[in-house]
């Protein structure tokens, strides 16, 4: 993990649409259709499906905006930043260095091939880390930057060919 591989920031939100419209109003954030959907994570407690939903920002530094779902990881943070998102060229091992570091693991998500897709780690000091494989890189960028079409950003079983459902 390096400095360089950070490409978002993440809030989640009580209001997704009214902070949306914050954004949009003050510093001007223009934004990406809402994506994701029902998707199985690994809590410490176990498997479990999550309604998983955020808007990315079209706007550079890239926002990315998540509906809070209670009694998970995915509530607002006292600070307003719930985390710091990373592109991860290999997600077990930089999980494995986080943890090495005292990281907790908050979440995980296996992609269709079996590799982790995503992790949340929290830090001994309780900020947050997101590592996206960069399997996914392409995808989003494409999403940010070309025609609004559903593009697989939580969940490498959400297709554009088939409206951003799951498969």
């Amino acid at each position: 993990m390096k400095a360089e591989d950070q490409f978002h920031i993440g809030l989640v939100v009580e209001d997704f649409e009214a902070t949306m419209a914050e954004f949009s109003s003050l510093p001007g954030y223009e934004w990406c259709d809402e994506v994701g959907g029902r998707i199985e994570v690994t809590l410490p407690a176990g498997d479990v499906v999550l309604d998983l939903r955020c808007a990315y920002s079209l706007t550079s530094p890239r926002l990315e905006i998540v509906r809070r779902i209670p009694g998970t990881l995915w509530e607002p943070a006292a600070s307003g930043i719930h985390h710091v998102g990373y592109w991860s060229d290999d997600v077990a091992a930089d999980s494995a260095e986080l943890t090495r570091r005292g990281f907790v693991t908050e979440a995980t998500r296996t992609g269709p091939d079996g590799a982790p897709f995503f992790a949340f780690h929290r830090s001994p000091t309780g900020f947050r880390i997101e590592l996206v494989t960069r399997l996914a890189q392409p995808g989003l960028e494409r999403y940010w930057t070309g025609p609004r079409e559903p593009v697989a950003t939580l969940t490498p079983d959400h297709r554009a060919d088939d409206g951003g459902k799951p498969a």
